[in-house]
């Protein structure tokens, strides 16, 4: 059969090296599998289906320095890993089967025990057999940490095959924001970064093991390795098994090109995944074992889980290029058949690529931000308080402090009453709250202050002059403000800190303590936002396509935004459905319109005068080489996607996850609820960019935004909006 596409030129920034044990590692594995039900009368493999895919070869190339013991052990993992996928591939996606499918998942967990020594039920199968061999041999050497993490990760990956399963049955190819999501969690890469922590013995330390850097490393690593395998298997699972889940046809779908294109895209996208690791790697690693305090050995096993990771990432490219299991002709493949790997390959595109991002000038003239037909299908109305809270606004930021200069802060003086008229915050929360009282009203604007007054005070008081470490303090300080009990607070020293901790305690106080420790964590979430922010500026880097739509969300505030509108949902709803899959897709999905949809407002604002490199329009222009309108059409295309998928999750997904969980009535009411308030969210975050003076070119000429960062609605009051309804509940809860 003919290749759909010719390999694309790869960027390969790590030597591969085979560990010496590969053939002890092949001679186990076989019987292993063979002991396990795997291989004669399987249905699913044979004993030259075993030979010919040579896991042993991968883990040799993936994990080139462990011991003979621990390499047998981690092929047993992927021989396991890869018979589920075929073995859940012919029994439920050929039929196809969700009901069958989820039974058969839902039984797995069980062969993963938390407790040490606890017994696991009988196995029915090879892929359960399996699984409680491999658990049983693994987590004794691992802490309770580990397991946890691991048993998360394998969990992920067997439940999301529900996800491709779906989209098998409809006939629905992902957008590539979700696709990203999902192929973390279906794919196995964060799964193969666990193992990587067992076979390198570089256990993560707790402390740590949530940090940005190391969430980053782990994403970045697993989000080359699903790519590069995408590439690679293209004609068997999209032309043999009628598979909807490829990166190669998400792109090639939602950019309408060519398959090669798509292949090349992918490619690219692959590279910039692998320059973000690198990045993170040389950037973010040594700051935070720093401020983590973790001592020489803590250190070492976190330089040595990066180093588990580069392995993995060269190995996996050689052993795709020889195993039968996918498409390795063309490109490098003949001849010296899969030995490009071996050494360090840069390429022209990889490298042009590089320097593209770290080569903007800043404050070129744009001319007004090129806005497309917003065709958002969602509609709400203001509050009738709306004008009473511009006035009220106004009055707590002068006595907040917010409106004049800081002492001993030069150039802190960012806001004055003309510029937050103009800014007009209560718009936002009247359209995001039209039902809201005056009081929630003026705290929904508050919140909404100060988290576009703290986004614009980060880039002039540590931004200009690169304190990036004493942003890092100042940042440390705000959770001063926040306390989760009765402690005081220290005497603030400046607005934002002020005016954090007015609208904490008036926020925060009739919380119990798990919604205020949530709560709190979703406003960090977004402030250490902000020092990302700060290190690309300082860095003149323009960010990876796929961190900067995640990190995006943080500077927008959308977690605390998620976790507010939770809190008004009292314990009607299980804490898991909140963290399931497709309420985490609903909620993305939103956010991310609203996102580049203030991307393309604030363009010109940004772009030409604050010299600003976090902007959606600016970072699909970098990635892509296109000028600025096919940027902007790109960018309306995925806030598209993002809402269509919106609206499938709200409508297909939704009510199934309904029926998983057997909610009742009144669950499935404050769900649908929240669906309804997530689109108000959306409306008046449109009606207020439609409405405010902040991004027209006569407002920026006009002097109503800074030559600045002043950054769009963080989202806070969006969320804060759904503070008055929760509290008015907890007050009515009190009598």
């Amino acid at each position: 059969m003919a290749q759909p596409f010719s390999l694309p030129d790869f960027y390969v920034p790590y030597p591969a090296r085979l560990n010496p044990h590969v053939e002890a590692a092949r001679t186990h594995t076989r019987e292993w599998a063979r002991s396990m039900g795997m291989l004669e009368g399987s249905g699913i493999w044979e004993e030259k289906d075993l030979e010919a895919h040579d896991y042993a070869l991968l883990c040799a190339y993936t994990h080139p320095d462990c011991s003979a013991e621990a390499l047998s052990l981690v092929t047993d993992w992927y021989v396991w890993v890869f018979f589920f996928d075929d073995h859940f591939l012919e029994l439920f996606k050929r039929t196809p089967d969700r009901e069958g499918g989820k039974r058969y998942l839902d039984r797995l967990p069980a062969f993963m025990p938390m407790e040490r020594g606890a017994a696991t039920p009988e196995p029915e199968n090879p892929v359960e057999a399996g699984l409680a061999d491999l658990w049983a041999r693994t987590v004794p050497a691992m802490t309770d940490d580990w397991r946890a993490r691991f048993a998360e990760s394998t969990e992920n990956l067997l439940n999301e095959s529900l996800w491709e399963l779906a989209n098998i049955h409809e006939g629905r190819i992902a957008n590539p924001v979700e696709y990203i999501e999902m192929r973390r969690k279906v794919g196995g890469a964060p799964w193969s970064a666990g193992l990587v922590e067992y076979a390198a013995n570089a256990e993560v330390p707790a402390s740590v093991a949530a940090s940005r850097p190391l969430r980053v490393l782990r994403d970045a690593f697993s989000d080359a390795v699903h790519l590069r395998n995408d590439l690679f298997s293209y004609q068997r699972e999209v032309e043999d098994e009628g598979e909807n889940s490829n990166g190669v046809l998400v792109l090639e779908k939602f950019l309408d090109c060519s398959t090669q294109e798509a292949a090349e895209a992918v490619n690219d996208l692959l590279t910039s995944r692998l320059q973000q690791f690198e990045n993170t790697a040389l950037t973010e690693l040594g700051p935070l074992c720093a401020e983590k305090a973790l001592d020489p050995a803590q250190t070492a096993a976190v330089l040595a889980y990066a180093k588990g990771l580069q392995d993995w990432q060269s190995g996996g490219h050689e052993w795709h290029m020889r195993s039968s299991r996918y498409m390795n002709g063309g490109g490098e493949a003949v001849p010296g058949f899969g030995m490009s790997a071996a050494s360090i390959k840069l390429t022209l595109r990889s490298e042009t690529a590089r320097a593209r991002s770290h080569s903007h000038v800043p404050y070129q003239h744009v001319g007004p931000s090129l806005l497309p037909d917003f065709d958002l299908p969602f509609t709400t109305t203001l509050s009738p308080h709306l004008e009473g809270a511009r006035v009220r606004l106004v009055d707590w930021a002068r006595r907040m402090g917010i409106l004049e200069a800081q002492p001993g802060v030069p150039g802190s003086h960012i806001w004055d009453e003309e510029r937050i008229r103009a800014i007009d915050l209560p718009l936002c929360a009247a359209g995001i709250h039209p039902d809201a009282t005056p009081d929630g009203l003026d705290l929904s604007s508050g919140w909404l202050a100060w988290g576009t007054y703290g986004d614009d005070w980060f880039p002039v008081v540590h931004g200009r002059t690169r304190d990036l470490a004493g942003a890092r303090l100042a940042n440390d300080r705000l959770s001063l403000f926040m306390p989760l009990d009765d402690e005081g607070t220290p005497e603030p020293v400046n607005a934002l800190e002020r005016s954090l901790g007015d609208l904490w305690r008036r926020t925060a106080g009739p919380m119990d303590a798990d919604a205020r420790r949530t709560f709190r964590t979703a406003i960090k979430t977004m402030t250490e936002s902000w020092l990302w922010e700060l290190a690309n500026q300082a860095q003149n880097r323009i960010p990876d396509p796929v961190d900067y739509v995640e990190m995006r969300r943080a500077t927008f505030g959308s977690d605390l935004t998620m976790s507010l509108c939770r809190l008004g949902h009292g314990r009607k709803v299980p804490e898991a459905v909140y963290s399931s899959g497709p309420m985490r897709s609903l909620e993305n999905a939103a956010a991310d319109y609203a996102c580049l949809l203030n991307d393309l407002f604030s363009y010109q604002k940004e772009i030409e005068y604050e010299g600003e490199v976090h902007n959606g329009a600016l970072v699909v222009q970098n990635f892509f080489g296109v000028d600025y309108p096919t940027g902007v059409a790109i960018v309306h295309d995925l806030m598209n996607s993002r809402l269509r998928q919106f609206r499938h999750v709200a409508e297909v997904e939704l009510p199934v996850l309904y029926d998983d969980f057997g909610l009742d009535a009144e669950a499935r009411e404050v769900l649908a609820g929240y669906v309804r308030e997530l689109e108000h969210w959306l409306a008046g975050i449109l009606i207020w960019h439609r409405g405010c003076r902040r991004y027209r070119e006569e407002d920026l000429r006009g002097g109503h935004a800074a030559p600045w960062h002043l950054g769009g609605p963080t989202g806070l009051g969006t969320s804060a909006a759904q503070v008055t309804r929760m509290m008015a509940q907890l007050a009515g809860s009190r009598g």
